[in-house]
């Protein structure tokens, strides 16, 4: 059993973390915070909350909300992908204000915020070594992850490893070098890179391999369905989660299509993150040092990742070390298996089912 704490910004993608984070059989998702991103904070936080219900977390589950902004930089969000709020044209998920949505942002009192919330629930299952180490997930801005490792340096022996979706390997998607997580807070991202702990680094060079097709489509609406040939229309979803789910692929594929020329889908990104938890078999990885380019005025936010060994390092995690293993392929077929069986899961005790 892996136990995980997730800190995303949810945005279309994160979402799909959020589902496989609660239905993965070998993951305990221990709490999520949120940061600023694919939205602004207030509606990150609302829409993990949403998720939450919607994906029938564990009740005690809390969204623990985190950073408004950078650690320096202007604050940056993505609506042209996202939609203002960060999960735009979605349908059939509750709005914030519904009691259910409330009482996962609330609870019985004010929220927790998101350094607490990381502090208590890793020294509360480490016990000092008596329990067990928390893999520590991103699949947004590093803001929160860089002010807690700065805040909590005790707890780092806790943590087994963080794994976080980021960067690319050459290749940029929010400019010509820099892909989106990043960018938003390139520094962030070098103070954890800096921490003498295990890191998994997913780019967008292995996330954009991974394409909800019109195949995986319909598998997700109707699940045994026959294939179908492109020119057919796709069936009907077979219970509301299902129909949700495909509102928010549809949305994210227009984007997707519009924004950067993707035809055959959108790429789900984040969700690479807990199949990384969940089944490390599915990906292939090769350990490397990587920085990120904090002053570059064309540059500023690419992950340097240092494949021909041209910096002298150690063989440690951090600093001075080979500090990052860095995705390089993905079992495409065997992901898909893993998410549609999570949505499986999640179709037998999602709310949206009984209403």
């Amino acid at each position: 059993m892996r136990y995980v704490w997730l800190d995303c910004d949810p945005g279309h993608d994160d979402a799909t973390a959020i589902l496989l984070a609660v239905h993965c059989p070998n993951v305990t998702l221990l709490g999520i915070s949120t940061v600023h991103g694919n939205a602004s904070a207030e509606n990150t936080n609302n829409n993990a909350a949403r998720c939450l219900y919607a994906f029938a977390a564990q009740e005690h589950i809390r969204v623990c909300p985190g950073a408004r902004k950078p650690l320096i930089r202007v604050e940056r969000h993505d609506p042209e992908i996202h939609g203002i709020d960060g999960l735009g044209g979605v349908e059939g998920l509750p709005p914030a204000t519904n009691p259910a949505v409330q009482a996962r942002l609330v609870g019985d009192g004010m929220p927790t915020r998101a350094l607490e919330g990381m502090a208590k629930a890793i020294s509360a299952t480490w016990q000092n070594g008596r329990g067990s180490k928390v893999t520590v997930v991103s699949s947004g801005p590093m803001t929160n992850i860089a002010l807690f490792v700065s805040v909590y340096p005790d707890l780092l022996d806790g943590i087994e490893e963080f794994v976080f979706m980021g960067g690319g390997v050459g290749m940029g998607n929010r400019s010509a070098a820099a892909e989106f997580n990043i960018l938003c807070d390139p520094e962030a991202t070098q103070i954890v890179l800096d921490v003498p702990v295990k890191k998994i680094m997913v780019p967008i060079n292995v996330t954009h391999t991974a394409i909800v097709t019109k195949a995986v489509l319909t598998q997700l609406l109707a699940p045994g369905s026959a294939p179908i040939s492109i020119d057919q229309p796709l069936p009907k979803a077979a219970s509301p989660l299902r129909y949700m789910l495909s509102t928010l692929i549809g949305f994210f594929a227009d984007s997707y299509k519009s924004s950067f020329g993707f035809v055959d889908g959108p790429p789900l990104h984040d969700a690479l993150t807990i199949a990384y938890v969940e089944k490390p078999e599915l990906f292939t990885c090769k350990r490397h040092r990587v920085d990120v380019e904090l002053a570059g005025t064309h540059t500023a936010g690419e992950t340097v990742v240092d494949v021909f060994n041209y910096r002298t390092v150690d063989d440690s995690w951090g600093r001075d070390g080979k500090n990052c293993l860095v995705a390089e392929k993905l079992d495409v077929d065997g992901f898909f298996e893993l998410f549609l069986d999570c949505i499986a899961r999640c179709d037998k005790v999602s709310p949206l089912n009984h209403q």
